[in-house]
């Protein structure tokens, strides 16, 4: 702890942070280098590196566990939750509204012509993030075949994503070697009764609702119960899978909604897994209306950000001897060269869905009728992928004009 830092200078930063984390994961690591690093002074550069290190080993959104990291770091157990929770709350609230006024007004042909353009520049984001990523993962001849692996296997396959997950960690794992000794494990007293408090808060809700017998909000509690374990890559990475369960396994949503949840995702502060809160809400309203909507949605939030802080608050004692281990990175290496496949079957999915209007599921992934391509919304990605990559426009404002554009299109009687 520092006791130089006090709650009162930890709430106002992180509240300042949890309100212009815009723009994913690297804006957000920036955004909190430069105020815990560069503006206050509170961490050095190397331990924040280091914290950085140990919460992209974890499952979950990394930036939210960075964030309660450094809380914890400087305040406790206390400074950890203010922390984690101003960077997720903000971006809640925005969600919750932003659920409502879609599920009041989704159906619109208006706002139907406006989410046209927001689609389209989903498709353009996701390329992005295939990219960035790329360019970081696949760095090695074993990187580009586990890619490829997993994409096959996700897309011609469907081979679920936890599985690809483990075979590809396990992998790393055991091809990794390495000469250096690891830091010797120094126990931490408290640890099981941590593991034991947060692992009882996780679970409460679910044996909650699993005891009142009600199936649906017991099947929301499991299913994003498992997202929070296998989320490693970030938000895009577990999309694919989470489209699939929520669209053909469960049927709660359509994957053009699923493409509006993440588009709106995109326009709020906070990490990106809160796309998972809007799915819960759409999910709840398609099942039983608003108050149903208001009980998924709440359930979705509390097992999707609760086990984030058992990771940290278990694991941030054994920090130094988790990042000394080589095995554990070559695991962490091969998820994130095998996300790289998963994120591609992302990519083509949502373009499918975005350009055809007659996607089926063929015996080998799926399949599309040539004649159903949309000509208006493959000009919205041409437009949207204009704009973001070679203007370089801030990507709400992209998100706002290509919703006007759509519009104006709707409203000029182009088919979108």
């Amino acid at each position: 702890m520092n006791d130089a830092v006090s709650l009162r200078d930890l709430f106002a930063t992180f509240g300042r942070i949890g309100l212009l984390s815009f723009g994913g994961p690297a804006a957000q690591i920036s955004l909190m280098h430069s105020e815990l690093v560069d503006r206050h002074r509170w961490l050095s550069e190397d331990q924040f590196l280091k914290a950085l290190s140990f919460c992209m080993l974890l499952p979950g959104p990394e930036a939210m566990q960075l964030a309660t990291y450094a809380g914890w770091r400087l305040q406790g157990v206390l400074g950890g939750l203010i922390a984690g929770l101003l960077f997720v709350l903000p971006g809640a609230a925005v969600i919750f509204a932003l659920a409502f006024g879609y599920a009041l007004f989704g159906d619109l042909p208006l706002v139907h012509a406006v989410f046209a353009g927001i689609q389209a520049t989903v498709v353009v984001i996701v390329l992005q993030a295939l990219w960035k990523l790329s360019n970081k993962a696949l760095k090695t001849r074993a990187s580009w075949i586990l890619a490829t692996l997993a994409f096959i296997a996700l897309f011609f396959l469907g081979v679920p994503f936890p599985l690809i997950v483990l075979g590809a960690g396990l992998y790393g794992y055991v091809s990794q070697s390495g000469t250096a000794a690891p830091a010797p494990v120094q126990g931490h007293p408290r640890t099981l009764r941590t593991v034991g408090i947060w692992a009882a808060l996780w679970a409460a809700p679910v044996a909650l609702v699993w005891a009142l017998d009600h199936a649906f909000l017991t099947q929301i509690a499991l299913f994003f119960s498992q997202l929070a374990v296998v989320t490693f890559g970030g938000a895009y990475a577990v999309l694919a899978y989470m489209t699939q369960a929520v669209v053909d396994t469960h049927g709660w949503l359509t994957t053009p909604q699923m493409i509006d949840a993440l588009g709106l995702a995109e326009t709020t502060p906070g990490p990106l897994i809160l796309v998972t809160q809007f799915v819960g809400f759409l999910a709840g309203m398609s099942e039983g209306g608003f108050g149903l909507a208001i009980a998924a949605a709440l359930l979705t939030l509390w097992v999707t950000f609760t086990p984030c802080f058992l990771w940290i608050f278990a694991g941030a004692p054994y920090v130094e001897s988790l990042l000394s281990r080589p095995r554990l990175k070559g695991a962490l290496e091969a998820i994130s060269a095998s996300v790289v496949g998963v994120i591609l079957n992302l990519s083509i999915w949502f373009a499918m869905h975005v350009l055809f209007s007659d996607v089926t599921d063929g015996r080998f992934g799926p399949a599309v009728d040539l004649g159903s391509i949309s000509a208006m919304n493959a000009g919205l990605i041409g437009l949207a992928a204009l704009f973001l990559i070679l203007l370089r426009l801030p990507l709400i404002a992209t998100l706002g004009v290509m919703g006007v554009i759509g519009a104006s299109a709707g409203l000029a009687g182009f088919f979108v």
